[in-house]
Order: C-alpha cells, then sequence, then structure tokens
C-alpha cells in the first residue's frame, strides 16, 4: 500500500498544499488531519466580512466541500496529532498511527492569552476561528458594550465592524498607539482619528489587569485603577506558532519552525509551511516568521513543488491587508522602527500613502486607498530601488516611474 503524504493542520497552508499536490500531478494518497470541524479555509474575512454577517459561511472555504472527496484527498476534521516521528509516522489522539512518505506541518498558531483574573467568564472572548466568531457575534447589537484589548489590526478591524453595528466601543492599548508593532506613528495617529471620529473610543498606555463580574463580564479593570463597563470582550494580542510537534520530534525550531526556501524541516522529507514557520526570503535579506495568508498559500505551493520533486525557492515580498469602514490598508515589505518615513498624499483625504527607507532604499510602503501606490511598490521593494524622495513624496508622481 502506498504511503500517503500527510499535512498536518486544515488551515490555509494545509489545504492549500493538498490542493497543489492534486495540481501538480501528484496521484497518491494525500491525508489531511485538523482539530477543527471546518474544511480548510480562509481566516482573514473572520475578523471583517464574516463577523458582520455579509459573508456566509461557505465563501470561507478554500474549495467547495466536494472538492476533496472529487480528488481522493482524505480530511480527518476534529482529530488532533499526539505527536510525529523524524522516521515519517503521525500518532493521531485515537490512537491511530499513519505511516507517512512526506509529512507537512501545518500547524499554525494559536491566540496568546491574557493572563488575568476574570479572564474565564462568560462574555470574553478571542478571535483565531469560525467558533470564536460564532460564539459572539449574535452578542454584537445596537448598544452593546465592547471592550476590545489590542489595538492591532485584529482588533481595529472589529472594532470597525461593532461600530457600524451599534456598538459603544472600546480599544484599549498597552502601548503609546495603536499599530505600534507594525506602523510609522503617522499611520497610527490616521487610524486613530478615523475611529474616534466614528465614536470609537480609543485608550493607549492603559493596560488591563482583569475583568470583573459575577458569571458574566461587566467591566474591565486597568492597572491605573481606570474602569470600562463592558457586556463583551474581545481580545486581540497576538499568536503564538504551534511548534509543539515539531520541537518534541527534534526538529529546529527557533520562532517557529526553521525551514530552508523550500520549507524543508531540518529533517528530510518533513516540511513546515504558514505562521508557523521561520523562513529565509533572499529579496529582504532577513529570516522571518509571518502571519500572513499570502505566506500561507505561497509556502503551501512551494512545499508541494518539493515533494513532487520540482523544488523552487519560495521568495516573495510579504504583503498584506486591512479594511476598516471605507477604508482599505495594503502593506507591502517588512518595516523597522527605525526607517526612515516618506508620506505621499494628505492623511486627511483618507488616501495616501506611507514610504520606508533604509539606507535610502524603498522598504516598504502602507497605502491607504492607493492601490496603485501599492502594486508598484511589490515591484519597486524587489529591485531594491533608491528613489530620490522629493520625487517619492509627490502624490501625483507614480511610483513605477521612478
Amino acid at each position: 500500500m502506498t504511503k500517503p503524504v500527510v499535512i498536518v493542520g486544515a488551515g490555509e497552508a494545509g489545504g492549500q498544499t493538498a490542493i497543489s499536490l492534486r495540481q501538480g500531478g501528484y496521484d497518491g494518497p494525500i491525508t489531511v488531519i485538523g482539530e477543527e470541524p471546518y474544511i480548510p479555509y480562509e481566516r482573514p474575512a473572520l475578523s471583517k466580512q464574516f463577523l458582520a454577517g455579509d459573508l456566509e459561511m461557505d465563501r470561507l472555504y478554500l474549495r467547495a466541500e466536494n472538492f476533496y472527496d472529487e480528488r481522493d484527498i482524505t480530511l480527518r476534521l476534529g482529530e488532533r496529532v499526539d505527536s510525529i516521528s523524524p522516521g515519517r509516522s503521525v500518532s493521531i489522539s485515537d490512537g491511530d498511527v499513519i505511516l507517512a512518505r512526506s509529512i507537512v506541518l501545518a500547524t499554525g498558531g494559536r491566540v496568546r492569552q491574557l493572563p488575568v483574573s476574570g479572564a474565564e467568564l462568560r462574555g470574553v472572548h478571542y478571535l483565531r476561528t469560525i467558533d470564536d466568531v460564532l460564539s459572539f457575534r449574535d452578542m454584537l447589537k445596537p448598544n452593546t458594550k465592547l471592550a476590545i484589548v489590542g489595538g492591532g489590526y485584529i482588533g481595529l478591524e472589529v472594532a470597525a465592524v461593532a461600530n457600524k453595528i451599534g456598538c459603544a466601543v472600546t480599544v484599549l492599548e498597552m502601548t503609546a498607539r495603536v499599530l505600534n508593532r507594525v506602523a510609522a506613528p503617522v499611520v497610527s495617529e490616521f487610524y486613530t482619528r478615523v475611529h474616534r471620529e466614528a465614536g470609537v473610543d480609543i485608550r493607549t498606555d492603559v493596560t488591563v489587569s482583569g475583568f470583573e463580574g459575577d458569571e458574566s463580564v461587566k467591566q474591565v479593570t486597568c492597572s491605573d485603577g481606570s474602569k470600562f463597563d463592558a457586556d463583551v470582550v474581545i481580545i486581540g494580542i497576538g499568536i503564538i506558532p504551534n511548534v509543539e510537534l515539531a520541537d518534541a520530534a527534534g526538529l529546529a525550531v527557533e520562532n517557529g519552525i526553521t525551514v530552508d526556501s523550500m520549507t524543508q524541516t531540518s529533517v528530510r522529507n518533513v516540511y513546515a509551511v504558514g505562521d508557523c514557520t521561520n523562513h529565509p526570503n533572499d529579496l529582504i535579506d532577513c529570516r522571518l516568521r509571518l502571519e500572513s495568508v499570502q505566506n500561507a498559500l505561497s509556502q503551501g505551493k512551494t512545499a508541494a513543488k518539493a515533494i513532487l520533486g520540482k523544488a523552487a525557492p519560495y521568495a516573495e515580498i510579504p504583503w498584506f491587508w486591512s479594511d476598516q469602514y471605507d477604508i482599505k490598508l495594503q502593506m507591502v515589505g517588512i518595516n523597522d522602527p527605525g526607517d526612515d518615513i516618506i508620506v505621499r498624499g494628505d492623511p486627511e483625504t483618507r488616501s495616501f500613502s506611507v514610504c520606508y527607507m533604509r539606507d535610502g532604499v524603498l522598504v516598504a510602503l502602507n497605502a491607504m486607498n492607493r492601490s496603485k501606490d501599492f502594486l508598484h511598490a511589490k515591484k519597486a521593494i524587489a529591485a531594491k530601488m533608491a528613489p530620490d524622495p522629493v520625487q517619492l513624496a509627490d502624490p501625483e508622481t507614480p511610483i513605477k516611474d521612478l
């Protein structure tokens, strides 16, 4: 009997690996094992259209349910993998052991927990999965008091959706500004203004110390003594990569499962893809761990090619996006706190871009309702373009002309 390719994790990265194997001509057995009861689905809409009720669940799926049956891809959903062996066996919690031709770890990440008193109260939630959204979506109604812990993209996207519904929204961010880790101050200031103008109460330099209530949450308490009424709390303070299976099996792990540019781990025929990986990117000359759809899908395709004997290195300029109100934010490249900042356009118009320069070279760009800047910047960053700062600051000068 032919041993299957076993994919541990049924998210975007794991699903794309299985899809790409079939598209690439692989005709052997494929088994995908996932802890959630759902077929592979996309996560970005969870904090946007799906939360708002504007997108049906089947629109989240990477492929329709019958796709996997028609292509003889075995999905074992609602099951947990207990361990893997570098000798290529996978042990499942029900006692089953699968001997594998290759193993692909697409274990993703889990939400970072907030270790404070009252976190177990009813009404305190996290957002990572379909079930997470379903657990609180119906609670978001006009005049519901919603407290969001964390002023990152997830927190601000939820704030925008809840505000449109009519909730009274408060965002509590422990650092000096929202989007502190990922964007320049001008971007943080812009989104703070946009949210406040929409009626969202944004508080910064606030550390949540606990939640109060009898059985259900009623208040959020902070270390400075301040308190905020809340019917619902949503915590969004980042994720932790799921590396435990890899670590226990002796694979190299450092801020994610260490892989090469072909998604190969430190053990032959064991691959890793998606949010759980620490991978090299020659286009930006560094190793990094990315939490993005683009990375998950691209690494899934790369792993499939490697398994098919058609290995090709994965190296793409990272990109991301965020939808809030009428603003589409598109981000490309990786910025650092010490980068020089050039602003193209006027933030007051809600259409501008922020360019990140390092040693005179364009390394990243955030585009607010300026999709052409985003598209052209992807090529410019890959080419390590060193544009004239004055021309780059002119919003009427297309980046492609530089």
